[in-house]
């Protein structure tokens, strides 16, 4: 397909006021969505899609839009996707006990800094992965396809119609559904534990249409790679580990939590540091490759030679600059986080080493996050299985240069430990989904130094919530393993794993040996992958193995079931004939929309809960009500998803004739 060429593009207006305040708009409002559906099931949702047909369904209206204006308006909105991965550590500094809540402006300092300095990363990256390779980058390419239709005909407009509608029927559905489960009148719960020979198991589902929106973005690969992970965890772990554990009389299910919280996780912890591992070695060349040609094409500009649109980065010195730069309000950070406690006047020389560990490893993760992002998309982002071996490394280097001879300093070092991973998170995450926008700009003929410094706006409009967002959580639900936490406190399962990852280190009681089998595992799985590869018919992610098999079965089961209905919804389009791609983008619109509905729900249901102070604020039956509510949930859940997708498919046959 031909690009647009230089000429054509000079003519389209881009960064422009208007564009940048509905991005901003978007921004706040997806990000709060994606911290809930984060913190609900440690998995987050690409925004630039629908960000794109919101867009180009308002800027229509609007004398002079372009499609570059659009792409922008997208590039900032992709904020909300990969910012609020900080939710990924962030709370394991309320489930130690170390913060009671979340300091606004230091929240907001981690994710601003951090984010600026991972755009800044970013850079030599696109050269390298964007420019330089042939990764896919579907999520990319699907959204320059978007912005492409809607630019070059009046039916474009139609379509931008429909998917918007698409967005806003989902995200109806989804959130009247959480609405009825919310007044108790159906339940979206459910789960049975029962004894395997001398162990046990458990087999459960969460009936959330959010995970059914999951599973058909990030589709059948990831959906069957997660039920693999699943199937190895309930059906080969734990009946293993819990084998001679269950004496008559005892509580299946309460030993089976306790076997999955304690053991499983860290064996998915161990597969997913391979998996990361393993994609780093393969993307080191190309990224010093595209260094190099940051460097010749800054050179080429000060010789004078003019590049073209789709080629002008921001200048080499610049990244520079602000990176050096960056290290100050950093380091005052960490400063700051150790300021008033027992580890105040002792840190200086953790500090120095934390910088460095925090400017490599960042650029480290953002390759791999970017190389992942590329090759199967951004939703499924392999921050949370790269941040396991950051906190390790942080808490291993804390150890080493500051020591742990001193108990009363344990759980003040896990603290530091963690806030420090938490800005390696927040400076990696953004090259996720920032790779993705750069795929689409250069296939739109966008001027990727604009849309970079749209992600730095970008950035700053997610960092805003954030706070907000999860401390309403937080007050409404708590954090599992936190001081208090209740029966419906928030899993948050990456923050949980994380933060007892460096308990785990700084304890002496981290237990290497559930690591290395997972690492064994991982192993297994990553060649597999590789040799699956060379058919070029099927993959199996490791890192997506991995999450499967350290997320509870209840909130990952319905994702492989979403993956399974795309891919039909995508057959028939395929079968059907007409315009296959628009009618395939009504699917993964309808999809976003089950996300951002039940997701912006559940922050309006957290406000409910946090103002009443009751768990059950909407409830209008009593507890009696439970055994129908179950049965009732199940047709209901079953009979909306299916009127959903044949309603997307009327929508698209009626585009058709």
């Amino acid at each position: 397909m031909a690009e647009p060429t230089t000429s054509s593009a000079t003519t389209l207006r881009e960064l422009t006021f208007r564009g940048v305040v509905l991005g901003g708009l978007i921004t706040l409002v997806f990000t709060a969505a994606n911290v809930y559906l984060g913190l609900k099931i440690g998995l987050t949702f690409a925004t630039a899609i629908p960000a794109a047909v919101i867009s180009m369904a308002l800027l229509r209206y609007f004398r002079d839009h372009s499609i570059l204006e659009n792409n922008i308006v997208q590039t900032i909105a992709s904020a909300a996707g990969t910012l609020s991965s900080i939710i990924f550590v962030l709370p394991g500094l309320i489930m130690i006990g170390w913060w009671q809540g979340f300091p606004y402006w230091t929240t907001v300092a981690v994710c601003v800094i951090g984010g600026t300095l991972g755009v800044m990363y970013s850079v030599p990256l696109r050269r390298a992965l964007v420019t330089g390779s042939d990764l896919p980058y579907p999520e990319g390419v699907a959204a320059a396809e978007a912005l492409k239709v809607g630019a070059e005909s009046e039916e474009g407009a139609e379509g931008n119609k429909k998917g918007l509608r698409a967005i806003v029927v989902g995200s109806l559905a989804s959130a009247g559904f959480s609405l009825l489960a919310a007044l108790k009148v159906l339940s979206n719960d459910l789960s049975v534990a029962f004894r395997i020979g001398g162990g046990g198991s458990t087999v459960g589902a969460s009936l959330s249409m959010a995970l059914i929106g999951v599973g058909h973005l990030v589709g059948v690969s990831v959906g069957a790679a997660m039920l693999v992970g699943l199937l190895i965890s309930y059906g080969v772990l734990l009946p293993t580990l819990t084998w001679g554990h269950l004496p008559v009389g005892a509580d299946v299910d309460d030993v089976v939590s306790s076997t999955f919280s304690h053991d499983v996780r860290f064996i998915g912890a161990g597969a997913m540091a391979v998996a990361a591992i393993w994609t780093l070695l393969k993307i080191i060349g190309p990224i010093v490759g595209g260094i190099r040609s940051a460097a010749v094409a800054a050179r080429a500009r000060r010789g004078g030679e003019v590049l073209g649109l789709t080629e002008r980065d921001l200048p080499i010195g610049i990244v520079a600059g602000v990176s050096a730069a960056a290290l100050i309000p950093i380091a005052l950070l960490l400063y700051g986080f150790t300021h008033g406690t027992s580890l105040a006047g002792t840190m200086g020389g953790t500090i120095v080493v934390s910088l460095v560990y925090v400017v490599v490893i960042g650029a480290v993760i953002a390759a791999v996050a970017g190389y992942m992002a590329g090759l199967i998309g951004s939703s499924n982002s392999p921050i949370s299985g790269v941040g396991i071996l950051t906190v390790i490394g942080v808490a291993l280097l804390t150890v080493l240069a500051h020591g742990n001879s001193d108990p009363t300093n344990s759980t003040a070092l896990i603290a530091y430990s963690l806030f420090t991973t938490a800005i390696v998170f927040s400076i990696a995450t953004i090259s996720n989904d920032n790779l993705q926008d750069l795929k689409t700009g250069q296939l739109v003929g966008a001027t990727p130094w604009r849309q970079q410094v749209a992600l730095v706006i970008g950035v700053v409009f997610g960092s805003l919530v954030i706070a907000p967002v999860l401390n309403l959580l937080g007050t409404a639900f708590g954090f599992a393993g936190a001081p208090g936490a209740g029966p419906n406190a928030l899993p948050a399962p990456q923050a949980a794993l994380i933060s007892a990852l460096a308990k785990g280190v700084f304890g002496g009681n981290l237990n290497w040996g559930l690591i290395g089998l997972g690492a064994a595992i991982g192993a297994v799985v990553v060649a597999i992958d590789e040799v699956l590869s060379r058919t070029g018919r099927f993959r199996l992610p490791p890192l997506a193995v991995g999450m499967g098999m350290y997320l509870p079965m209840s909130l990952t089961l319905l994702i492989p079931l979403g993956a399974v209905l795309g891919r039909l919804h995508d057959r028939w389009a395929e079968r059907r004939g007409g315009d296959v791609e628009l009618t395939k983008r009504l699917g993964v619109l309808m999809a976003t929309g089950l996300i951002v509905g039940e997701s912006l729900f559940g922050v309006v249901f957290a406000g409910i809960v946090a103002a009443t102070g009751k768990e059950a604020p909407l409830a209008v039956v009593g507890e009696g009500f439970g055994t129908w509510a179950i049965p009732i949930g199940v047709v209901v859940f079953v009979a909306a998803v299916l009127a959903l997708y044949r309603a997307t498919r009327r929508s698209a046959a009626d585009r058709a004739s």
